[in-house]
């Protein structure tokens, strides 16, 4: 029998039954990179709503590449909210210093409001 393709590059095969399966690994990962919770979402996303594009990621191995990237977008992005939005709103030490209770509240509104924009520009789209 001629060699395959597969086998000129140094591929094996794995006899199973009466079937010669070629001995096929994921590609390895660039390195394991810090994944957080908005990269745990976006996969999450991405693997129930666009999963030709989850499996390219895994299969070429820029998955954890390609979420660590996003996590660090999402927390950027997050961070420059909550405190645009604090300064503008006028929402500062001196206000938690009179009023903790009202500084805790409209911290609270501005956290949620960033966590939706969040999501709406860099989790849930492709």
């Amino acid at each position: 029998m001629a060699n395959t393709i597969f086998e000129q590059t140094g591929g094996t095969y794995t006899q199973v039954g009466d079937y010669m399966l070629p001995d096929l690994l994921p590609a390895e990962e660039e390195k394991k990179a810090n994944i957080g919770a908005w990269a745990m979402r976006h996969k999450r996303y991405l693997k129930q709503n666009h999963k030709v594009r989850y499996y390219n990621l895994l299969t070429s191995g820029k998955l954890n590449s390609y979420l660590a990237d996003i996590e660090q977008q999402a927390q950027d992005l997050f961070l420059w909210l909550v405190k645009e939005l604090a300064e503008k709103e006028n929402v500062n030490e001196e206000l938690k210093a009179e009023n903790l209770m009202l500084w805790v509240q409209k911290m609270n509104n501005i956290r949620n409001r960033a966590i939706e924009v969040v999501n709406t520009k860099l989790i849930f789209t492709v």
